[in-house]
């Protein structure tokens, strides 16, 4: 008796092994979802039910899982908490935050405690935070490359902070234009959270290149800016956000922005793929990822 593997097309087996490596990423991403939960759970007053749903921390997982396939439990578990800790700044600048005084006060603690300083006790963010430095700074390159981190946390939170001010006279109508609005895009928290990824990673050949990944790294955060913007208008017109389309006369000027940038960062990427090939694929599949997510969807829950 023949078995019904036999009358499979010939190409069935190579679907087999993609769908086997696809569900290894997928039980990485479930983990991954599991301590982003946990995580949360510590800190009630950062990560409220809505917008912070269970998809929110599969979202997340899955990102990075997908992102970097190869990476073991321990870097995709900081990589994740990184993006969730940025998750919560977003949340507390844009929807939280009353005054600009607020965010200065919110600035200077996460700087504080991204230079060792011990955050207050009832500092739910600067605590999180404190976990992500206390791990970070464990790994030999931190005393060489921490500088690194620090700078690309300042520069989010300045991004942040920035966009605050404009969604201030957005009523008014002003309003940055879309190259401001691309400069400002470590808003997004990519770049940062890549460099928790290169320095927790402690490899050699990365460290030795890493000023040309954060380049890259800062290249496809805009792609993802406005990847993540032609997704999102609708939910960023009625939470009040700033959105791409909102800068520009029609949806197609930022389609070609996008186009102008991906090639750039292809560029960028096969001149980094003979010495770091891994990392280049690894922000190559950040872009690929994030295409073919914001198709549908995006991270956030309902208010």
């Amino acid at each position: 008796m023949s078995s019904g593997l036999a009358s499979l097309p010939a190409r069935s087996g190579d679907q087999m092994a993609l769908a086997a490596e696809q569900g290894r990423i997928c039980a990485l991403a479930a983990k991954g979802q599991r301590d982003l939960a946990e995580r949360a759970a510590a800190y009630p007053d950062l990560f409220p039910p809505r917008p912070f749903d269970p998809a929110l921390f599969g979202n997340v997982a899955m990102a990075i899982a997908f992102g970097a396939p190869w990476a073991d439990l321990d870097q995709l578990r900081v990589m994740n908490r990184a993006v969730l800790w940025g998750f919560a700044v977003d949340w507390l600048v844009d929807h939280e935050a009353r005054t600009r005084g607020e965010i200065d006060r919110l600035t200077e603690s996460c700087l504080a405690v991204a230079g060792g300083g011990r955050p207050a006790a009832d500092d739910s963010l600067g605590r999180f935070l404190a976990e992500l430095h206390d791990e970070l700074a464990a790994v030999p390159a931190y005393a060489t490359h921490g500088v690194v981190w620090r700078n690309e946390l300042r520069t989010m939170l300045d991004a942040m902070a920035r966009e605050w001010d404009w969604k201030q006279t957005a009523d008014t109508g002003v309003l940055p234009t879309l190259d401001e609005y691309l400069a400002n895009a470590p808003n997004l928290a990519c770049t940062v959270v890549n460099v928790v990824h290169w320095i927790h990673s402690d490899d050699p050949a990365t460290l030795a290149h890493l000023d040309a990944l954060v380049a890259a790294s800062d290249q496809v955060q805009r792609i993802l800016r406005l990847v993540n913007d032609l997704a999102s208008y609708e939910r960023d017109k009625r939470w009040g956000d700033l959105n791409a389309l909102m800068l520009v006369s029609e949806r197609a000027d930022v389609e070609r922005r996008i186009s102008e940038l991906v090639a750039y960062a292809r560029e960028l990427l096969d001149r980094l793929r003979p010495t770091c090939p891994v990392q280049a694929d690894y922000l190559a599949r950040q872009v690929g990822f994030s295409t073919g997510f914001y198709r549908s969807t995006d991270f956030w829950g309902v208010l």
